[in-house]
């Protein structure tokens, strides 16, 4: 892919380092547009929000247990299958359960990484990241030069396929077990992600195997990102994750076992914050299937809010079309969504192109996608 270019515009920051500090107001560099800020419940709502979450006001659970039992087929018309395709229009986010990665596997991947990031600060720098292909130790998303930052760090990586894996130069050599859990838990949730995009091929009404051979078959990559969000003196003002949809194909979320964070936006603007399911991984569908889907499944804006009490941790496994791949819409779903094989909504783009193009611009909801409609091509 492309280099957007070779160094970070500005300084980098590291967040958990100001949040360790004492400071008692976030830099002005951190404060968000009013109009992008969390809105927090007032006192009086803080009760009736713990019962709405108790209550299961959440994203759909998927349980993908009969699926995994003598290597099932995936059926159309199947409890899964339906659940999955509800899931996917009507939130474009669901979590799964029985979905065949080890639990204590997903404990030991979280904690390992909860270990890298309290190791003294001079340590992590020796992993610090560039722009040029994110791996490593960062602070900051997007490469536009006076930009309104979160308040995050994160270690990047890429999983998988074997040949496009990070050097062991990118690894953290402590923890000393982070290397080797976080490439088994990668490999795990990989083949989840396979698995995933059968029961999205059959749901789409395609061949089985479609979405992973449109995608790029075994070349189809996934990269891993341990998110750290520390506490924020003023939570109020920032986000750790600004709105935005994810570029790629699925993402397979582990979150915090103990910190909520995650904000799914549904319908005309409501947030809602995800309350997640013990053991279960948070999964939404990415830009790339909304383009192939030709609209019929859709990403979902979400982003991270903060806390002043407590640092919280998740993990992100991406799973992404080959780099080189055009992707455009299934011309069996540009019919089926009436304009006829004729009308696809979106421009052939291979993925390199579209990361190119996401990251030259950052993160803004899902200004970008929507922007590509009825482009012959797309405009960087």
């Amino acid at each position: 892919m492309a280099d957007c270019m070779q160094e970070w515009p500005e300084p980098v920051v590291r967040v958990q380092a100001l949040a360790e500090s004492g400071l008692s107001a976030i830099p002005r560099c951190y404060v968000k547009p009013p109009c992008d800020r969390p809105v927090p419940p007032p006192p009086a709502a803080e009760a009736q929000l713990e019962k709405d979450l108790s209550d299961d006001v959440s994203i759909p659970v998927v349980d993908l247990g009969e699926l995994l039992a003598d290597g099932a087929a995936v059926g159309l018309g199947s409890a899964v299958t339906e659940a999955v395709a509800a899931a996917c229009r009507e939130w474009g986010f669901f979590q799964v359960v029985n979905h065949g990665v080890r639990p204590e596997l997903m404990r030991a991947a979280r904690e390992a990484w909860r270990g890298f990031f309290r190791r003294p600060l001079a340590e992590k720098q020796r992993y610090a990241n560039s722009p040029r292909t994110y791996e490593g130790y960062g602070s900051r998303l997007g490469v536009q030069k006076g930009a309104v930052l979160d308040w995050g760090d994160y270690f990047f990586l890429h999983v998988a396929p074997e040949a496009a894996k990070s050097p062991p130069k990118f690894w953290p050599a402590n923890p000393g077990n982070c290397k080797e859990v976080s490439e088994e838990y990668g490999g795990s949730v990989v083949r989840l992600c396979e698995l995933l995009m059968r029961v999205l091929s059959v749901s789409l009404g395609l061949e089985e195997a479609h979405l992973q051979r449109a995608f790029g078959g075994a070349g189809c990559g996934a990269t891993l990102r341990a998110n750290y969000y520390p506490r924020c003196p003023q939570p109020d003002l920032t986000l750790g994750l600004s709105a935005h949809s994810d570029p790629g194909v699925l993402t397979v979320l582990l979150a915090d076992e103990h910190v909520r964070g995650l904000q799914v936006r549904r319908g005309a603007g409501e947030w809602v914050t995800v309350q997640p399911v013990r053991d279960a991984f948070i999964v939404n569908v990415g830009d790339q299937v909304q383009i192939l889907s030709n609209s019929l499944y859709k990403s979902v804006e979400h982003r991270v809010i903060v806390n002043a009490r407590e640092e919280r941790i998740s993990l992100a496994l991406f799973y992404n079309p080959k780099g080189d791949v055009p992707i455009s819409p299934a011309p069996e779903l540009a019919a089926a969504a009436g304009g006829g094989p004729a009308a696809p909504l979106y421009p052939p783009m291979t993925f390199d192109e579209y990361r190119l193009y996401i990251r030259k611009k950052g993160a803004n909801g899902k200004a970008q996608i929507e922007a590509l409609k009825g482009q012959a091509s797309p405009e960087n």
